[in-house]
């Protein structure tokens, strides 16, 4: 039974979840960093919300750790890279509080534009301060948007029915994309120049860390409103608060800061800002549905494999979960057998190609690829899974290539990986036999009908008359019971490949007495 532990507070519907599914779970909220190291070598799984920091440290001492799940959209206290090294699937809820963050940050514009905040407080304070409070519309004014992602699209939509004009820096916007919105793709010196508002709805990343800083909000136009519910640190904060002191910035709404809880502030001070304690997924429907997502998502990984909403794997459905599962078992072995073969006299490995054909062209290849991987470099390298296999690949200078082919094969199914070494080149090819079970059906171009087995013992060898006697006879000396046999040929007398399965692991002194006989090229023991 896997077991998760609840480390931030979670809606008890969640917890519900996890019980419901059988999975077993520990509710455990305000651990201190040593506390929680002390006990995480238990779980399987980490739920989690922003309290807890994830950290290299925790991740070293989790041994069963397989998966952190973020309710919320921010990864910010999670050592991803760590955990994509460990291993660790590292998933958020994208969707979650995506509306109760747009219009958090819209609520502050509005906020912002009419000094209500000032306004509720000096009318409460007996005052009728009526020419005071001298606000702006929104209607027909320029919001620039810096990200215009899932939430930032939204804030889009939202502005476009107050009748705003709405300008959208973001990299991956595309054209299409911002016709349907309704947006102008632009710039961010468009934006800097032209909006008198600008929202932020972007991660924090080095790329944009301070992305308003003093020399950007410098080039803003005059009398610009800026309006951060995003992350903190994307806007330079004392920088922000000289240039509103200095009136060329005519007011800033914050929701986040780069120090939370945000105790003081150069921005605290000023009259015409806005501050809310990173409420802007504070709203009881948001606080439901990231807690319920997360529980469902973790669930399905741990029982089923699904993976949602990852931050460092690629997707796979629970609907197509089972469906992937036997192909995901092909490729595995696949590259377990490749990478078994792929000796270190042969040289360093260089490249890796694979190809899908038939039914296999057809399918999220994503994780069929890290699978494959996973099992290509698990001989090599130590702690390799799906997760992180791609990266250590990278790190290791392989290139990896992935063709889908869309023609007809002799095969429903075939996968074929090619590995290039800086000496050779080699490829295995596999297909499903009945649909689920994995079977080699070729090696190095020679034709090999074989089903993987836990133990295997691969040899070439010259294609000539008494080779498989003494290969039989040298087995049966040392008690090695042979389970199954075949053989394959490039053509009469030439190479040919013979694989054995057996009962048992093929000792080191067998291998090299079957690496002695005559006709023998090459003998690999391979486990599976």
């Amino acid at each position: 039974m896997p077991k998760v532990l609840i480390s931030d507070k979670l809606s008890p519907a969640a917890v519900e979840i996890f019980r419901s599914r059988g999975i077993e779970v520990d509710i455990k909220t305000g651990l201190s960093p040593a506390d929680l190291r002390a006990i995480i070598g238990e779980y399987d799984g980490l739920a989690i919300r922003s309290a807890t920091k994830v950290t290299k440290e925790l991740l070293d001492v989790a041994a069963n750790l397989k998966v952190v799940g973020r309710a919320g959209i921010g990864v910010d206290n999670v050592d991803v890279r760590s955990a994509t090294a460990r291993g660790v699937v590292v998933m958020n809820t994208p969707l979650g509080n995506t509306i109760t963050t747009a219009e958090h940050a819209i609520a502050m514009m509005f906020a912002l534009a009419r000094q209500l905040p000032e306004a509720s407080a000096s009318t409460k304070a007996g005052k009728w301060e009526k020419n005071r409070f001298m606000g702006v519309e929104l209607t027909a004014k320029v919001l620039g948007l810096i990200g215009c992602g899932n939430i930032g699209s939204i804030v889009a939509d939202r502005a476009v029915g107050l009748k705003m004009r709405v300008l959208a820096y973001d990299p991956y916007l595309s054209e299409k994309r911002a016709l349907e919105l309704g947006v102008e793709k632009a710039d961010l010196d468009a934006i800097l120049a032209r909006a008198d508002f600008i929202t932020l709805h972007t991660p924090l990343t080095e790329s944009t860390r301070n992305i308003l800083s003093r020399e950007t909000l410098s080039r803003t136009k005059k009398g610009v409103r800026i309006i951060n519910c995003a992350r903190g640190g994307l806007v330079d904060e004392e920088a922000l608060a000289d240039l509103i002191k200095s009136g060329h910035i005519a007011g800033a709404a914050l929701d986040v800061f780069e120090v939370e809880p945000a105790k003081e502030s150069p921005l605290f001070a000023l009259e015409n800002v806005v501050c809310t304690p990173h409420l802007g997924a504070s709203t009881a429907e948001a606080q439901e549905n990231v807690a319920l997502q997360v529980a469902e998502q973790m669930s399905d990984f741990l029982l089923t494999g699904a993976v949602t909403n990852a931050i460092n794997m690629a997707s796979v459905s629970a609907e197509d979960a089972p469906r992937l599962k036997p192909y995901l078992d092909l490729c595995k072995s696949l590259g377990a057998f490749a990478g078994q073969l792929t000796q270190a006299r042969e040289g360093m490995l260089r490249k890796v190609t694979i190809e899908y054909e038939g039914q296999a062209a057809h399918l999220n290849t994503k994780p069929l690829t890290a699978a494959m991987l996973a099992g290509l470099v698990s001989p090599m390298m130590e702690g390799v899974n799906m997760v992180n296999a791609g990266v250590m690949a990278r790190e290791h200078g392989i290139e990896v290539a992935e063709t889908v082919h869309d023609r007809p094969t002799e095969y429903l199914t075939l996968v074929r990986v090619t590995v290039e070494t800086d000496k050779m080149t080699r490829s295995v090819a596999g297909t499903l036999f009945a649909g689920q079970r994995p079977r080699i059906v070729e090696i190095k171009g020679i034709k090999v009908e074989a089903d993987f087995a836990r133990y295997m013992l691969y040899v070439t060898n010259q294609d000539k008359p008494g080779f498989i006697g003494r290969f039989g006879v040298t087995l049966a000396e040392h008690g090695i019971n042979i389970a199954t046999f075949h053989l394959g040929r490039a053509a009469q007398g030439g190479d040919a490949i013979c694989l054995v399965s057996v009962d048992e692991p093929v000792p080191e002194a067998v291998l090299a007495t079957v690496r002695g006989l005559p006709l023998v090229v090459q003998a690999t023991g391979l486990a599976f």
